[in-house]
């Protein structure tokens, strides 16, 4: 008998669990699936009856991203985006792993200090003005410099990535002393391949920040040429919205709806298409990064 109610017990549990991912699964796509009938709908959201957007429509029209895709300057703000995303990542991703590595060791002399002094501007940032003025005195205004460098290491995932190095075993590195390698030898060729997770994942993190910046680039690049993808498709709304012309011209063939939705797949897109080839090690950099070291 309890064997039988063990059972239904796990089937009961079973579909409840099935249900609630079933509806969390609605509630994500749902938004997703009226984004891009949007974007492809002849017709506004205001024009489409109560969830017909959940029926895709007879008539397609990619007028909107044809619209936004040939802007004059698409080309070159996608570059920008894209120079920015990988020189900033790269240049992050290197920062990162040696002050991670340099406070994972136990016996680093002041370590705690060090770690002290990290830590402080990090629980009381001091805000825009002071980052501003360095900015401005190292000569970065209308440089690609401005938005890389002032967030060259985040904090949060240096502690991560020092957490996993901490947690590999000491047995290795002293291994690759006996064998003459030092410590820039150990903290760039050996300990990436057993890293790959950890990298990955919080490569994938300052990857997406950079791509989605849109702040710093607004506040320090004032030439129209370095804008990069979301500050331009930002100019391009705004021009649609007040009907002012200046960024595009002939936006009656595409409504300012499926403008914006539009813009959103177009900046979404190439980030979800880079995850699933490391989704495999997300959940494991994730994990492992949050192991106390």
């Amino acid at each position: 008998m309890a064997r039988r109610f063990g059972a239904r017990y796990e089937v009961g549990f079973q579909v409840a669990v099935d249900a609630f991912l079933a509806l969390v699964l609605a509630v994500v796509a749902v938004p997703l699936l009226r984004v891009i009938v949007t974007s492809v709908a002849p017709l506004s959201p205001e024009g489409i009856p109560g969830f017909a957007f959940l029926v895709t429509p007879w008539r397609w029209t990619f007028e909107a991203y044809r619209q936004l895709l040939g802007h004059r300057s698409f080309l070159n703000a996608a570059y920008i985006s894209v120079v920015v995303t990988i020189g900033g990542t790269a240049l992050n991703l290197v920062l990162t792993m040696l002050l991670a590595y340099a406070l994972s060791v136990r016996t680093l002399p002041g370590r705690p200090f060090f770690s002290f002094l990290i830590l402080v501007p990090f629980l009381f940032n001091p805000g825009l003005i002071p980052t501003y003025l360095v900015v401005t005195r190292l000569g970065l205004i209308d440089k690609l410099w401005a938005i890389i460098l002032p967030t060259a290491i985040n904090i949060t995932n240096t502690f991560i990535m020092r957490n996993f190095f901490a947690a590999l075993p000491e047995e290795l590195k002293e291994a690759a002393r006996m064998d003459g390698a030092g410590d820039w030898h150990i903290v760039l060729r050996i300990i990436p391949p057993l890293a790959r997770p950890i990298i990955l994942t919080i490569g994938l993190y300052y990857a997406v920040g950079h791509w989605n910046e849109f702040f710093a680039p607004i506040l320090y690049l004032n030439n129209a040429k370095l804008q990069p993808l979301p500050v331009l498709l930002r100019n391009i709304l705004l021009a649609a919205n007040l009907n002012e012309y200046v960024e595009y011209d002939a936006y009656s063939a595409a409504p300012v709806q499926a403008l914006k939705a539009a813009s959103v797949i177009i900046t979404t897109l190439p980030m979800a298409l880079i995850y699933p080839w490391i989704q495999r090690y997300f959940t494991k950099g994730t994990l492992a990064g949050g192991i106390k070291g």
